[in-house]
């Protein structure tokens, strides 16, 4: 057993008692098993979602396994230094490889028990199956006998006891729910009932054996430094960094492209695992270097990835899916102008895509529209921007004078009132413009420069839908949405902005105008909101009142969008669009929970925010305010030694 002191409080010490020669080899034949598990069959029948019945053909949750085996057994080698593979792991962290095992475990059995609950039960494994669980689970052991980053000592923390009363009380609802006939009124109540109340309890006992094994592992947060990056020619670097969002843009196709639930979780529980897992290994920050020395490069290569996204689909069934996440997260970028740098709480945010939206149907020669005018796209926008500009002046001029919660209730108030405002225009309770509930329909596609965006085009020999058509251009929109971001939080006006965030009054007394500056940031934020809803009238044809809400089970609403800002992580660029992609994913994927799809999302949004509540892509101040003790000291060569007043 290897006993290595590292820093003050940290040490490098195996969990399990294991010659770290068997570890290593343990570790490997359990990776090479789950490997070779997906090259086997995994059930006897074609009912299980993808079909797992063929020996050498893997698909859907079998090519998961397949990546986190072979994520498990590079990473094994790296760390050991083999001569080829070294690159894969700068910081020769065996923390990585254990977070990979720990992945490539997940998927394995929670495929398992995905395979037995639908079909019901594990005598409908096949030899590969098994092989499956055996190996990951021999590779999981394996990794707990190599040498680890551990703290010193970890306290066990204990939830408040009363939360174990839902364990007995989830039994006793579940035999009620049983013990009443189906036929009576009262047994769907307590079905619903019973399914909440298990869920709740589940949680509580999966969060109470989280903080077991953190007691029993005591995994260290701290990253080690990487050593010295061999020289490359730039071609090679700049090849690197085109290759890495190649692997992207497949990554994130197969996310969007995942046709039933089982495989949609299981690629988050394998995509969580192998981003932390890089991490630690030092090969994400090789690659964060390589952007920064070609930020140029790095911007051209995304764009590029994200506009090649329509070409890899064969329909428009999935590329819908993708031009509603690029208005969500487009919208989301725009509150987290408001919410990330200004630090106001905006609650009715979503009413802003919706003046942005109503605006444009009005001008757009919808039927329903009572203006009988057809503005041309270029127009259209700017009305939409335009109004939802003045509608961010005319609301925050009165009320960015309070501050924290009676802020957000009067946003909050706008937000319903918004609602509540269009569907009273409707001819009988007011004015007839936006025709109540029925809302503005048949909103013609827009027509740029003779492209009708309606019909299906043909690029390089690929015909593209009406979605591929509007995804392209909402690409450009958020383009434009992150280019204005980009400068203006790295302005003064963004800087002050960061400053009231952080000390209002202090800030003022600095000779900022506060007032001045959250009434900018008020109706920036409104105007990018409403760019975004010109686009969402055209994508939906329909624009109705019930599509802007502060809550509704998928996105986009307030709830949500202040969701993605701050999961993604607040005041930074890709934190809202890594953020929005998820929570507009997860939604949609978890569909097949029925009745139960909120409150998983809400148990799965409250395990993120414990795990992460800097966000999942923070910037530097996020870091030191949430996890001070465990990031290194700055370098004391320089004076402007980074802190949290002044990051």
């Amino acid at each position: 057993m290897t006993t290595t002191s590292t820093t003050a409080g940290t040490e490098t010490t195996p969990v399990l008692s294991l010659p770290t020669r068997a570890a290593v080899l343990l570790t490997g034949l359990g990776a090479a098993a789950t490997v070779a598990s997906a090259l086997m069959s995994w059930t006897w029948t074609d009912e299980f979602p993808g079909d797992l019945t063929y020996y050498g053909s893997p698909a859907g949750l079998q090519w998961l396994a397949l990546t986190g085996g072979l994520l498990t057994l590079v990473l094994l080698l790296a760390a050991q230094g083999v001569p080829g593979l070294r690159w894969a792991a700068p910081t020769r962290s065996n923390n990585a490889v254990l977070l990979a095992a720990t992945g490539a475990f997940a998927v394995a059995w929670f495929s398992i028990a995905a395979i037995a609950v639908d079909l019901g039960g594990l005598a409908n494994l096949e030899p590969g199956g098994w092989v499956l669980g055996a190996g990951s689970l021999l590779a999981l052991a394996g990794t707990l006998g190599l040498p680890l980053d551990r703290r010193t000592g970890v306290t066990l923390r204990v939830l408040d006891r009363r939360l174990f009363l839902l364990v007995p009380i989830a039994a006793v609802v579940w035999f009620a729910t049983h013990a009443i006939p189906e036929d009576k009124p009262v047994a769907p109540v307590l079905t619903a009932l019973a399914g909440g109340i298990a869920i709740a309890a589940a949680a509580v006992l999966l969060l109470q054996l989280g903080h077991l094994v953190n007691h029993w592992l005591r995994l260290s947060n701290t990253t080690r430094p990487l050593p010295a990056a061999r020289e490359l020619p730039s071609y090679l670097e700049i090849l690197l960094i085109v290759v890495a969002f190649g692997i992207g843009l497949f990554a994130i196709t197969f996310g969007i492209d995942t046709e039933y639930g089982e495989l949609f979780i299981a690629y988050l529980l394998l995509a969580a695992s192998v981003g932390a897992s890089l991490g630690k290994s030092g090969l994400l920050p090789r690659l964060r270097a390589l952007t920064v020395k070609y930020r140029s490069v790095t911007t051209g290569a995304a764009f590029a990835a994200a506009a090649s996204f329509p070409f890899t689909q064969t329909s428009d069934q999935y590329t819908s899916v993708a031009t509603n996440i690029l208005i969500f997260a487009t919208v989301a970028l725009g509150l987290n102008i408001v919410v990330g740098l200004a630090g106001l709480l905006d609650l009715g945010y979503v009413a802003f895509l919706g003046v942005g939206a109503y605006a444009a149907a009005l001008v757009s020669g919808s039927p329903a529209s009572p203006i009988h005018v057809q503005f041309p796209f270029w127009a259209a926008m700017l009305t939409g921007a335009a109004v939802s500009m003045v509608f961010g002046v005319l609301i925050g001029a009165p009320t960015l004078r309070l501050r924290g919660d009676y802020l957000a209730i009067v946003t909050l108030g706008f937000g319903e009132i918004f609602r509540i405002t269009m569907l009273n225009l409707n001819g009988t309770t007011g004015p007839k413009i936006t025709n109540g509930s029925n809302g503005i329909p048949r909103i013609p596609d827009l027509n740029i420069l003779g492209w009708n965006l309606g019909k299906p085009t043909n690029l390089f020999g690929i015909e593209l839908g009406r979605f591929s058509n509007y995804y392209l251009l909402m690409l450009l929109v958020t383009a434009l949405v992150v280019l204005v971001f980009a400068r203006v939080g790295n302005s003064r006006i963004g800087r002050a902005w960061v400053a009231i965030r952080e000390d209002e009054t202090a800030a003022e007394a600095m000779g900022i105008n506060g007032f001045r500056l959250k009434l900018l940031a008020f109706a920036l934020g409104a105007c990018l909101a409403g760019l975004a809803g010109t686009v969402q009238a055209h994508v939906s044809y329909t624009v109705t009142p019930d599509q802007y809400t502060f809550a509704e089970a998928l996105p986009p609403n307030s709830a949500f969008l202040l969701a993605a800002v701050i999961l993604g992580g607040m005041g930074t660029i890709s934190g809202p669009l890594a953020g929005a992609t998820l929570l507009f994913l997860v939604p949609k994927k978890l569909e097949f929970l029925s009745d139960y799809q909120l409150l998983a999302f809400g148990i799965a949004l409250i395990v993120l925010m414990r795990v992460r509540p800097e966000g999942l892509i923070p910037n530097r101040r996020s870091q030191l305010e949430f996890h001070e003790a465990s990031i290194p000291a700055q370098s004391t060569g320089d004076t402007a030694t980074l802190t949290k007043a002044g990051a």
